[in-house]
């Protein structure tokens, strides 16, 4: 339980932000802070279980049929990131606390920032895939909105928009390729995954699995060419760009591979996409980061090199890529975090980003240069800092490479051109901005110095950056060697940074120290040179690109769905008609032999009535209220089938759905004309006719085809299994609330949100004035008879009598909750008839949003109380017991699912009928309802 604290912490701790909307910077900035910090030190504490190459598990039984279980996983992977995601993440905290102060924003993005932690924890937390794929979405969705943070931005939108639909569209790409990859594996839990290696690299499906997986990681860790969200990400506040870039959501895609790749890696295809793509974004991030101006843009396109240059090592199969690519993910987050602070006080303190006004800052902020210099030389690869450690174990790692053969050569040549567009950039950016000069039309003069309390972050960041570089061996051996182990699944020996020191790495790094120098000295025709090439802005190309989707998307479905409701019926019926008919007609003997039950008089009469019906509501469709009462006759005709044929539950639920349907329907006849215009000509009559006979003449035969063959249905498990398992013996009863409840808690869900858009929608609606009749003849004097009045006060009682009976007998007799929900429904409609909706609403003494909240959280919360005994979630336990006076009864706690489900049915059909009859009050939308 404590392994899940880790997410949940954060997870609820977001809410703490809200309740001090008003608090200043400081306070908020310590109340997200408190989760944060709890989270570190949590991990921190398994610390040395992990470092000795224990694994800790912790699992809740979700779904196990379906292999969907809330299982957790904590190796030295795990580990790695989640202390990345935490220890970056309360500095990242502490630096908004400074640039957020006097923003009335502030409370929404540390509440963001913590659900954004949390699901960064998630991710790399998860042993089951399938809850993994959960987190994995909910990055891109609190990205979007941390992005986006800007709205009234243009720009904000576009970038956050960008950023949804290629990280949501890998996603969706993951998610076929996790799933094909659980069944080749045969289960979805790590565990099996990781010990499955040679099944996956041998399943038929491997090259699929491997390119969707790839595709879901490459679009999330900005690889090219999916990479151009990452820069226009930039319009984020700074505080988001520099968690974002250094600890969060572009290192889950190389997360996922490291995790992945005991099972997937050491393949040909896996090294021709997975090198081939790091050499692609690693060579063009650091080229664009070269000619960027804007000091985040610069430092994002380096941040694709760099994501690059990871991915690039855990393509290369040789022994210590993938412990090199773990090492040089923690130097880049070391030293990216810092700059991109530094940039954002940068930025604050002079109005702008742009590297030709910025210049000369050494002489305002000279405590911020100093502090910048180490992360700007770390990541530069000058010697005694981290990357330097880092790109001399890519360049020996490259030189490894034996096969394919063009590697041997092609691979070292690329990282080294790619380290001396690095040194550039890094140069640039620390040059630029401290010295080169005096400042340029700055928006504010003078530049404003940030307090050196502010730099707290930066200087602790800068002083992990430099201790890394001088002792690495203690950060190989408390974190980066037990990932690596985690990552391999094999028992390595650790890296020797001993060997760092062999003659052609060396020669490589000097090459780019140089190279890197001489580059940026001879800049000025280089940047001539690029200014003549087309300007190419990404964000107008999607923009562009998706409104042409859009266009076409809309012609498709314009041509398709143009309101015609008979247009809809008539491609379902012929689609259903086509299908259906084509398997009929293959059919031998349509009579399988079976005999049918006799009929009887009664039931032929009332079937010969349905029918009559029917046909009368298709008569006289054009006149509303006679359609609308022959269409009740049909529904209780409906209720009384399902009453002879043995189903007491299915008549009690339609006979109050169809009570209800008409009462709403009524509502809705009092906004349009009594009759409806003739519309259909008489060969269009002719050819509905014609698709209603080939589809009703379809469904008997296929219906006699089915009665009368000899078949087994799954209904013997739920008789058989009723009682002893579900300790009901009503099985319709105990089927929804217990060997179906998780389906049971869905629709529940999805009603109450139909019935919050409902109210949503009806809030502020503003209907023309109602059709009304001139004729006295239609319409009663007194819209509240004396009469209605009172039968309904004398109803009411007993009704809700009625409806507790029906709900505590749901278990063993024909009831429930939701037949129970709907009686009362009917109860409370019948008061708003009879007494208006004024009367009514003045008397209710509960709002209805808040029952359907309640109805879901009691179902949620019986759910999750199985977990407390080590049961699967929505397991139900039942008993006897004995009270005097009462005697023996029985106890279910399905009964408390189905008191939510209750409650949900209540306030949902509720919340729809009395917005709906708002709509119809004299003085219009009027007083909230709900």
């Amino acid at each position: 339980m404590a392994l899940a604290l880790v997410i949940l912490l954060p997870l609820l701790g977001a809410m703490l932000p809200v309740f001090r909307r008003g608090g200043t910077s400081r306070q908020l900035a310590c109340l997200a802070a408190l989760p944060a910090v709890s989270c570190f030190a949590l991990l921190l504490s398994w610390l040395p279980r992990v470092s000795s190459g224990e694994t800790v598990i912790y699992e809740l039984s979700w779904l196990p049929s379906l292999g969907l279980n809330v299982a957790l996983r904590l190796d030295g992977l795990g580990l790695l990131f989640a202390l990345l995601i935490t220890g970056i993440g309360c500095l990242i905290l502490l630096y908004a606390r400074y640039y957020f102060e006097g923003s009335a924003s502030a409370a929404r993005f540390y509440t963001l920032m913590l659900l954004f932690m949390a699901a960064m924890l998630g991710i790399v937390l998860c042993e089951n895939l399938l809850f993994m794929l959960v987190f994995w979405e909910l990055t891109s969705l609190v990205s979007f909105l941390l992005i986006g943070f800007h709205s009234d931005r243009h720009a904000s939108r576009l970038g956050a928009r960008m950023s949804l639909v290629i990280t949501g569209g890998g996603g969706l790409l993951l998610l076929g390729g996790i799933v094909l990859l659980g069944q080749a594996a045969g289960g979805y839990e790590l565990s099996v995954v990781l010990e499955a290696g040679e099944r996956i690299r041998a399943h038929e499906h491997y090259a699929l699995m491997l390119n969707l997986i790839l595709l879901g990681a490459f679009t999330k860790s900005a690889q090219f060419p999916f990479h151009l969200w990452l820069p226009h990400a930039m319009t984020a506040p700074t505080p988001v760009s520099a968690y974002l870039h250094s600890a969060t959501m572009v290192k889950a895609g190389l997360f996922l591979l490291a995790r992945l790749h005991p099972a997937l890696a050491e393949t040909e295809l896996w090294f021709y996409l997975v090198t081939l793509t790091g050499m692609l974004t690693l060579m063009v991030g650091a080229f664009v980061a070269m000619f960027m101006h804007d000091m985040k843009g610069l430092l994002a396109y380096s941040t694709v090199s760099h994501l690059g240059l990871i991915m690039l090592l855990l393509g290369l199969g040789t022994p210590m890529a993938v412990a090199a690519a773990l090492f040089h993910l923690v130097c880049h987050a070391l030293f990216k975090a810092p700059l991109f602070m530094m940039a954002g006080y940068v930025d604050r303190a002079t109005g702008t980003r742009d590297m030709r006004h910025i210049n000369g800052m050494w002489r305002f902020m000279p405590v911020l240069m100093a502090l910048s210099a180490i992360p700007a030389a770390a990541m530069a690869g000058l010697p005694l800092m981290s990357g330097y450690l880092s790109k001399k174990m890519l360049f020996g790692e490259s030189l490894l490479v034996t096969t394919p053969s063009w590697a041997t050569l092609v691979i070292p040549t690329w990282v080294t051109l790619a380290g001396l567009f690095s040194v550039a950039y890094s140069i640039r950016i620390f040059h630029n901005v401290y010295f080169n000069g005096r400042p340029i039309d700055l928006p504010i003069w003078p530049p404003r110095q940030p307090r050196l309390a502010a730099l707290t972050p930066i200087a602790l960041l800068a002083l992990a950056t430099l201790y890394v570089g001088l002792a690495p061996a203690g950060l190989n051996t408390l974190l980066i060697h037990p990932a690596f182990l985690a990552s391999r699944q094999a028992d390595l020996s650790a890296y020797d940074f001993a060997a760092l020191g062999g003659p052609l790495p060396m020669i490589m790094s000097l090459v780019a120290l140089a190279g890197g120098a001489l580059f940026y000295m001879i800049r000025d025709p280089l940047f001539r040179l690029h200014a003549r090439l087309p300007e190419v802005d990404a964000k107008e190309i999607f923009d562009w690109i998706m409104l042409r989707i859009i266009a076409f998307s809309q012609q498709r479905v314009f041509q398709l769905e143009n309101g015609s409701q008979q247009r809809y019926l008539v491609f379902i019926m012929i689609t259903v008609v086509v299908l259906v008919g084509v398997e009929l007609l293959a059919v031998a003997r349509w009579n399988g032999g079976v005999p049918l039950a006799p009929l009887d008089p009664l039931t032929l009469l009332a079937a010969i009535l349905l029918c009559l019906a029917s046909i009368g509501v298709v008569v006289f469709h054009h006149y509303r209220l006679p359609a609308l009462l022959l269409l009740g006759v049909t529904g209780l005709f409906v209720t009384v089938a399902f009453a002879r044929f043995s189903a007491p539950d299915l008549a009690l639920t339609q006979l109050m759905v169809e009570v209800m349907a008409v009462v709403i329907m009524m509502l809705a006849l009092s906004f349009l004309p009594q009759q409806s215009p003739r519309e259909s000509s008489r060969r269009r009559t002719a050819r509905d006719l014609a698709i209603a006979g080939l589809m009703g003449g379809g469904v008997a035969a296929f219906s006699f085809a089915i009665l009368t063959r000899p078949q087994q249905s799954i209904s013997d498990f739920f008789l058989a299994n009723s009682l002893p398992g579900g300790g009901g013996t009503n099985v319709v009863n105990v089927i929804l609330v217990d060997f179906r409840g998780f389906d049971t808690l869905g629709e529940i869900t999805v009603l109450g949100i139909a019935a919050v858009a409902v109210f949503a929608f009806t809030r502020d609606l503003h209907l023309k004035e109602r059709v009304v009749d001139t004729n006295p003849a239609h319409w009663v004097a007194e819209p509240h008879p004396i009469m209605l009045g009172t039968v309904a006060r004398l109803v009411l009682p007993i009704a809700l009598l009625v409806s507790a009976y029906i709900f505590l007998r749901g278990h063993n007799l024909p009831g429930g909750g939701f037949i129970a929900g709907l009686i009362t429904a009917v109860a409370l409609t019948l008061q708003y008839m009879a007494g208006g909706l004024v009367w009514a609403q003045a008397r209710m003494l509960t709002a209805f949003r808040p029952l359907i909240g309640a109805g879901i959280l009691i179902a949620v919360l019986t759910g999750l109380g199985s977990w407390l005994f080590g049961y699967p979630f929505l397991t139900s336990a039942h008993g006897h017991m004995h009270l005097p006076l009462i005697g023996d009864f029985e106890l279910a706690t399905a009964m408390l699912f189905d008191l939510g489900v209750y409650a949900t049915v209540v306030g949902a059909t509720l919340l729809i009928l009395a917005n709906l009859g708002k709509l119809m009050t004299v003085a219009g939308p009027g007083k909230e309802i709900g």
